[in-house]
């Protein structure tokens, strides 16, 4: 197994930080993910929010790039 470049970009990195979190909210966030630890609620949470920001951006950026028409209905 390499221990070089290659490995260390698959492992996250992960930092520690200190922040206030409603603990209802928190809560929610953890059943509506299905995970058992506010720690992954958090970090799965700031994931998707980074996900679906770059796919707006996509969204964003494509605009008006399809001819009208080019798509047909099946």
């Amino acid at each position: 197994m390499k221990r070089g470049r290659d490995r260390r970009q698959t492992v996250p990195r992960l930092k520690r930080k200190a922040f206030f979190v409603d603990e209802r909210v928190l809560r929610e966030a953890r059943t509506a993910l299905g995970v058992e630890s506010d720690a992954e609620a958090v970090r799965m949470s700031v994931e998707r929010i980074a996900e679906m920001e770059a796919f707006w951006q996509f969204m964003k950026n494509s605009r008006r790039t399809l001819a009208v028409g080019s798509i047909e209905r099946p």
